[in-house]
């Protein structure tokens, strides 16, 4: 029997790839995106509560009401932008489903996606299969500022999305009111729609802003919001994420969530409804990354590492230039196998794999964790 690929360019993950690696060598695993503390008690004894109190069947397909009631007042309250949770929100899989189902439901063959790279790895793929036809801009390194002016050029009667990612995953960057100035002229009277991936929206730093296109009309009318609970309250095995969208886009959407996932765990979005009650649950998020961002920093002065600039995520990416002219895959599994860490390559976030000698860190770990990751890592 023959299958022919739909993605024939797409093999195993750097990320599974590296933490088999991790696994292997029992290495210091700072390679993914997740945390090694747990999340608060209070939200596992609410989840605890709402299994054992009988919510454990089908939640709505757009999901819990009182669930979308909190982020439309979180979305308000931070952003000023009414959402109507009827209509406009919908509860995801997650953040990366949140991704796939905007670009399921809008994209046609033939479509021109704008991907800014180094990209999040489920942004290419997701457009592929669906027939569009990617356009990258790379991020002007070391600073991974945006070239608009490449941008503008890439624009043409094909163009149907822009997708922007802020913070950004790999880079830490965020963008500044001068980018969203652009973007907001590069699409006014054209048919281009934005996916915006704010799934770090409140990891920021160095007294820096999240800039939501929410807070701008002219680019929520065209936008679809991706977001997640995961990097919010520690709890990315939960895979709980949503998606806003105006009524006209959201309507689409919802009519591929329904055959994608249909809806999503029950208890799990009672216990969040009532975990946002509590407004520091997620306006004092940012400290405690904060603090976590700026100890290991200063742990890094004792390596041969160069930290870049991290204003937003939990990733903290490094050049390595002072220490070897190895690719980053290579230096990056050596690293692994030698002393014990693992990191990703952030060439693995360009279709060309495009090598600045960057390696990216997360930092989303206990002090301690750190703390013999970076000893380790000295020895270098």
């Amino acid at each position: 029997m023959h299958l022919k690929s739909k993605l024939p360019e797409v093999g195993t993950t750097i990320f599974t790839v590296m933490s088999q690696l991790a696994s292997e060598y029992k290495a210091i695993n700072l390679s993914q995106g997740f945390p090694d503390y747990e999340c608060s008690p209070q939200l596992v004894e609410l989840v605890n509560h709402y299994m054992k109190t009988g919510y454990n069947q089908y939640a709505p397909m757009a999901g819990i009401y009182s669930l979308r009631e909190r982020i439309a007042e979180k979305q308000e309250k931070l952003h000023q932008a009414k959402y109507n949770p009827d209509t406009e929100i919908t509860i995801t899989a997650g953040g990366t489903q949140a991704i796939f189902t905007s670009i399921a439901c809008v994209i046609q063959p033939g479509d021109e996606v704008i991907v800014f790279e180094p990209a999040y790895d489920s942004y290419i793929p997701s457009v592929t299969l669906f027939g569009g036809i990617v356009r990258s801009v790379e991020l002007i390194a070391p600073d991974y500022t945006i070239n608009w002016k490449e941008v503008r050029q890439m624009i043409n009667e094909n163009t149907r999305m822009i997708i922007i990612n802020t913070p950004n995953n790999p880079t830490a960057k965020t963008l500044v009111e001068e980018d969203m100035a652009e973007l907001i002229s590069i699409t006014r009277d054209s048919n281009i729609l934005i996916i915006s991936d704010e799934v770090y929206e409140h990891l920021v730093y160095d007294c820096r802003k999240h800039l939501s296109v929410s807070h701008y009309p002219e680019l929520m009318e065209r936008s679809f919001i991706t977001a997640s609970f995961g990097k919010l309250l520690h709890t990315t095995g939960w895979k709980v994420g949503y998606c806003l969208a105006p009524e006209w886009l959201m309507k689409e959407f919802r009519k591929v969530h329904q055959f994608e996932v249909f809806s999503v765990n029950s208890a799990v979005q009672y216990a969040i409804s009532d975990h946002l009650l509590d407004e520091r649950n997620y306006l004092e998020i940012s400290d405690f990354f904060q603090n976590k961002k700026d100890f290991f920093y200063n742990l890094l002065k004792e390596t041969r590492f160069d930290p870049l600039p991290c204003y937003g995520s939990y990733f903290q990416s490094v050049q390595y230039s002072r220490i070897s002219d190895e690719r980053d895959t290579d230096l990056a599994k050596r690293i692994i196998r030698e002393f014990g860490v693992a990191s990703i390559p952030v060439s693995a976030f360009y279709q060309k794999g495009t090598d600045h000698k960057v390696l990216r860190f997360c930092f989303a770990k206990k002090h301690e964790t750190l703390e013999k990751a970076v000893i380790k890592l000295a020895r270098i």
